[in-house]
């Protein structure tokens, strides 16, 4: 009997401390404020190859999500890169012109691959004016992560 007491004894100490240790773990998560932006300046390129709808406006959403973060503010250079399906976003039909044309007014770079525009047949005339052209899509995200940008596909 009397082992069986020490026993529950310990057992109760042990989730004294288990509960007291998680407490203590919960606040330092909740007080956490998100890591600190000591650099001098990032950069980071977002990758568009999906002519879904949600994932576009997801893509400039996020987009405009680390533009408004204000630990990055005055230190953010981006860049968006559509190609293959992507492409769909800048041709000047879509309902994406203004979120785009702010996207450039906020210092964004929003670059279209030339392959996808021969692959799929479509003239240059065809996307909207403001969208800059670059040689490849992938190059442009090999080229960009070489130079140290982060790459994010929404």
């Amino acid at each position: 009997m009397r082992h069986l007491t020490l026993l529950l004894a310990f057992t109760l100490i042990l989730s004294g401390v288990k509960a007291q240790s998680d407490s203590t773990l919960l606040i330092k998560n909740k007080n956490f404020k998100g890591a600190t932006a000591s650099r001098k300046s990032y950069r980071a390129i977002f990758q568009l190859d999906s002519n879904d709808p949600k994932i576009i406006t997801k893509t400039i959403r996020n987009i405009n999500n680390a533009l408004n973060d204000p630990r990055l503010e005055g230190k953010l250079q981006l860049e968006l890169i559509a190609f293959s399906g992507g492409t769909d976003a800048y041709l000047k039909q879509s309902p994406y012109e203004e979120d785009l044309a702010k996207l450039v007014r906020r210092g964004v770079i929003v670059t279209q691959c030339n392959n996808t525009l021969i692959e799929r047949k479509i003239d240059p005339s065809e996307i909207y004016n403001f969208i800059a052209i670059v040689p490849s899509g992938v190059g442009e995200l090999i080229v960009r992560e070489g130079d140290g940008w982060a790459v994010i596909k929404p």
